[in-house]
This record gives C-alpha cells, sequence and structure tokens, in this order.
C-alpha cells in the first residue's frame, strides 16, 4: 500500500520519509524560479527546505515560472500534490527519502503577464535560474551574448509582451523601476562559467536593444551573483517512481534521485536581502571563480570524458561506465595530464583529492545516471566544459593527445550508429547538423572543427587538427576499445 503524496497525506508517510517541520501554510513567496527540473529541486529547493525546517527563512518560499510548453507537464505533476516533492537520496551505503515544501506555487509556463505580475511584487527579492547551458543565448565561439538571436530580437521589439526568459526578467525589472520597487536580484544557479556575469549581459544585452537608460539602471542597480552548484541528479523515469513506491511507499508524479552530496558556492551580492543559507552549508565567497573553473573542469569535464567512449560502446549507466577498466582508466589519465594541470589552486581544495571524490562520485551504483544524459546537448557543453581546456592546452604548449581524443569520441558519437551499430537516437538540440557533419567528417576529419561557433580558433590550431584527426581516424579504424587501449599505452 502507497501513500499518494499531498499536503493533507503528509501525516499519513512511513516513518521512514523525512517530511517538513514547518507549515506549509505560513510561508510567504521570495523566490521565483525558472526552470523547475530535477536538479533545482534537489539542489536549492533542498537547501531551502533546510533552512526552513530550522525556523528560519520564512518568507523565502519558492515560486515557480517558466516560458516553454513543455514545463506545462511538469507543472501539472507537481499540483496533484501540492507542490510537493520527494527527494530520494542513495549511494551504495545509503538511502534516504524526504518530502520538501518549499515552492509554494508554480506559475502556468508561457503566461508572460502572470510572471511579470509577480516579479512587480516587493516581496520577490530574487529570481534564480536552472534554464540549462543552452538558455543563456550564448554564442559557443565568442562565448558573449548573442543579441541578434531570432528570440532577442523579438523580445526588444516588443519587450511588453516577452517570450524569453530575459525579456520576461526585464519586463519584471521594468515595472519595478516605474513603481520605485527595490530590483531583485537575479542568480543564475546553472553550469556556466561566470555564471552571473553571463546572466547579466543576456540582461543588460537585451535591455541595450530596448532603452539605453534602462539598460544603464539595470547595470547599475541589479545584483548578478556568481555561483557555482553541483549536485548529480539524473533524469526521473518508472524506474524512480517504482523504487520510491517499493522502498518508501510513496506515490510521486515526479520524485528526485540524487547522490548524497551538493554543493554550492556563492557570491555575496544581493540587491535585496538573501536567505540564511550559509546556516545550511552554503559557502559564500569573495570570488566564486577558483571554485566554478575547478568543477566545471574536473566534473563537468569528467562528464564528458566518459560520456562518448562509453556511448560507443554501448554502456548505460554512468556507474557502470566506471567499472569499465577502459573508461575508468581514460578518465584518470586525461584528467590528471590534461585537464588538472589547467586548474589553478582552489582556497581549501586539495585538487587531486578532489579529483578522488569525483571518481567515487560517477562510481555510485545506485543513483541509476545514464550515459545517455551526460551525451546530451554536446553542442552547448562542448564550449563551455572541453574546449576552453584545449586552447589554455595550446597556450601553454602543452598536450593535448587526450582531448583531441575526446573531441573526436564526440564527433564519432554524432555520426549516429555505436560500435555495435546500433542506431543512437537525435541527442542534440543541433543534431541533424552534428550528424551531417560528422558523416563529412569521417573522410575528411577538417569538416568537424571548420564549426567555427563552436570550436573558435581552436578549430584553426594545426597541432589540434592534426591529434583530432589521428583520433577520430583511428576510432574508425580500430574501434573505441583499441583506440582507448592504445591511448592509455601511450601508443595512440
Amino acid at each position: 500500500m502507497t501513500v499518494k503524496l499531498s499536503l493533507a497525506t503528509l501525516p499519513d508517510l512511513p516513518a521512514n520519509v523525512a517530511r517538513p517541520d514547518y507549515d506549509r501554510a505560513s510561508l510567504r513567496a521570495g523566490i521565483v524560479h525558472f526552470g523547475v527540473g530535477n536538479f533545482h529541486r534537489s539542489h536549492q529547493a533542498v537547501y531551502l527546505d533546510e533552512l526552513l525546517n530550522s525556523g528560519q527563512g520564512h518568507d523565502w518560499a519558492i515560486v515557480g515560472a517558466g516560458v516553454f510548453d513543455g514545463e506545462k507537464a511538469g507543472r501539472a505533476r507537481l499540483a496533484e500534490q501540492d507542490w510537493l516533492t520527494t527527494v530520494v537520496e542513495q549511494d551504495s551505503g545509503h538511502m534516504s527519502a524526504r518530502v520538501t515544501a518549499a515552492m509554494v506555487d508554480f506559475l502556468m509556463p508561457g503566461d508572460a503577464a502572470a510572471i511579470i505580475e509577480r516579479l512587480a511584487d516587493p516581496a520577490i527579492r530574487i529570481v534564480s535560474l536552472t534554464i540549462t547551458e543552452g538558455g543563456y543565448f550564448i554564442d559557443p565561439a565568442s562565448g558573449l551574448f548573442n543579441p541578434t538571436h531570432p528570440d532577442i530580437v523579438a523580445d526588444a521589439r516588443n519587450i511588453a509582451a516577452p517570450k524569453t526568459v530575459f525579456g520576461i526578467i526585464l519586463a519584471g525589472l521594468r515595472r519595478r523601476r516605474q513603481d520605485g520597487i527595490v530590483p531583485f536580484t537575479v542568480m543564475s544557479c546553472d553550469n556556466i562559467p561566470h555564471n552571473g556575469r553571463v546572466t547579466a549581459d543576456a540582461v543588460i544585452g537585451l535591455a541595450r536593444l530596448v532603452d539605453e537608460s534602462f539598460a544603464d539602471w539595470v547595470r547599475d542597480t541589479v545584483a548578478f551573483p556568481n555561483s557555482m552548484v553541483d549536485r548529480i541528479t539524473p533524469a526521473t523515469t518508472d524506474r524512480e517512481r517504482g523504487i520510491l513506491a517499493s522502498d518508501f511507499g510513496v506515490d510521486d508524479n515526479w520524485p528526485v534521485f540524487c547522490e548524497p552530496f551538493k554543493q554550492w558556492v556563492m557570491e555575496d551580492r544581493f540587491t535585496d536581502g538573501r536567505p540564511a543559507l550559509e546556516k545550511v552549508g552554503v559557502q559564500f565567497v569573495h570570488d566564486v571563480a577558483p571554485f566554478e573553473l575547478m568543477k566545471i573542469r574536473i566534473l563537468n569535464g569528467g562528464h564528458a570524458t566518459i560520456a562518448y567512449p562509453a556511448g560507443l560502446m554501448d554502456i548505460h549507466f554512468v556507474h557502470e561506465a566506471m567499472e569499465n577498466p577502459l573508461v575508468r582508466a581514460f578518465l584518470a589519465k586525461l584528467e590528471r595530464e590534461e585537464i588538472m594541470p589547467t586548474v589553478p589552486p582552489v582556497p581549501g581544495v586539495v585538487l587531486e583529492e578532489y579529483c578522488q571524490l569525483i571518481e567515487r562520485r560517477f562510481s555510485n551504483p545506485k543513483i541509476g545516471d545514464t550515459v545517455r544524459r551526460l551525451c546530451l546537448d554536446g553542442s552547448n557543453r562542448q564550449p563551455k566544459f572541453i574546449i576552453p581546456t584545449i586552447a589554455d592546452r595550446l597556450e601553454a604548449g602543452g598536450g593535448i593527445t587526450g582531448l583531441a581524443l575526446e573531441s573526436a569520441l564526440w564527433c564519432r558519437y554524432c555520426f549516429g550508429t555505436t560500435d555495435s551499430g546500433a542506431v543512437i537516437e537525435p541527442n542534440d538540440p543541433n543534431w541533424t547538423r552534428l550528424q551531417a557533419t560528422a558523416r563529412a567528417a569521417r573522410e575528411a576529419p577538417g569538416a568537424w572543427l571548420a564549426m567555427e561557433d563552436i570550436y573558435g580558433e581552436v578549430g584553426k590550431s594545426a597541432p589540434f587538427a592534426a591529434a583530432f584527426a589521428h583520433g577520430l581516424d583511428a576510432l574508425w579504424a580500430l574501434g573505441t576499445g583499441e583506440t582507448l587501449t592504445r591511448y592509455l599505452g601511450d601508443s595512440l
């Protein structure tokens, strides 16, 4: 017998399921969050839930928001259970479930007028974002905001009825300026280098297309703190719903499964206050950049390192990839020889210990993270997690054999078949283009690097182009396993 999750059934939950220590009815909204997905609900919402459980921060509850029709399905699932989420943490020696109640509402995705009205409310003091790496209108080659994107141009022409996240945020700020209300802080929680600056570039860049004086006001009065966020959180499937029902007796439409580890490092820069998150483990620092670079290169770059060889060898789960001696050794060698040397010292962190922690987290057999999820959206992730590392290695005159092989593995994956001949279903917003280019690159490897919007100057480097071509040729001639074997033996 399972208990259907709702506010009314909280008292009926099994004893092994933790539940809120606070009265949800006593909460007041202080945050509007765009991108109510699994990561947000396992990370920011969990930190806030812990703060609320301590008896503090009850005026910092979350209101969900979104801009895409696809987000309506998630909203409907949460609406049926009063916006509650069951968060299950698990690794090889630990499994626990808790119900979080930090969200008090979820505005209809795409209803810009209703969202702008909520953003104009003085009670809302933070707008936070988890809209994925691809949601910031960044030119991959330059790393800068692209003001010519059609969606941005459309919002600039009709900022009163915006369609993008940044247009809605800007419309909300405009209302607050007109009403004499202190602007809210805009807080990115996405895995992007300098995510606060990137967010500021998008909001201010759009504002400049609308009104220069308004753009200057946003620049001078709105805070965009940088942050580093970290927690491995796979997608929810019927597998996770079934485990929750059988092991904990809870029927949840959209539970979140995640690892026990979580981390949040943030600049303490806010326009109108913030929750006392330092009391629940958030680290506030003057400069996030060292932590951010370490995480993006070692963890996110590490994910990319294991994703494509595992995908080509038909490995389904990430922990199974780490059980494969070739994949694990490829990660270890590439991290220590080419990635970690590009990471400057981080206060209070021993990089080798951090790398070992990452390897243990990737090896967690309980998390159920999939290789396909790690392979997703390479056209947005590679320019942020891998290509800058290549650029730094080239500038320093260091070796790039392993990084070139990682890029060749991504190209080979985008061809659309595994080594066994199994079809790889589209796994990138730009899959059609990537697949066509990967097929051309089989005979002419330079075609892949000619995607200047992705590779920029790195693609024009003769040493990198030679190493990439050699790696791609080896993958086609020898297969993934033998290519990795030769790389590991320094004979590629």
